[in-house]
């Protein structure tokens, strides 16, 4: 069960739960592979709860110019 942060925090920054879902997915892996935290503490030990956190705290925004070609 997610209890921190909240999905109600969460949403103040990602306008849509399908998006919060692709883009924590795509920030866990990065941290998996290792590449650079952005947050000097984290609650979560688990990739996917830190992606979380770094969302909550408003490190990681969706780019309104980006598009999806086909």
């Amino acid at each position: 069960m997610l209890m921190h942060p909240s999905r109600d925090e969460l949403l103040k920054n990602i306008d849509s739960a399908y998006s919060l879902c692709v883009i924590a997915a795509k920030r866990s892996k990065r941290i998996r592979d290792g590449e650079k935290l952005m947050l000097d503490d984290y609650h979560s030990v688990q990739p996917v709860g830190k992606a979380l956190e770094e969302i909550a705290h408003g490190d990681i925004l969706i780019d309104p110019k980006s598009q999806v070609v086909e």
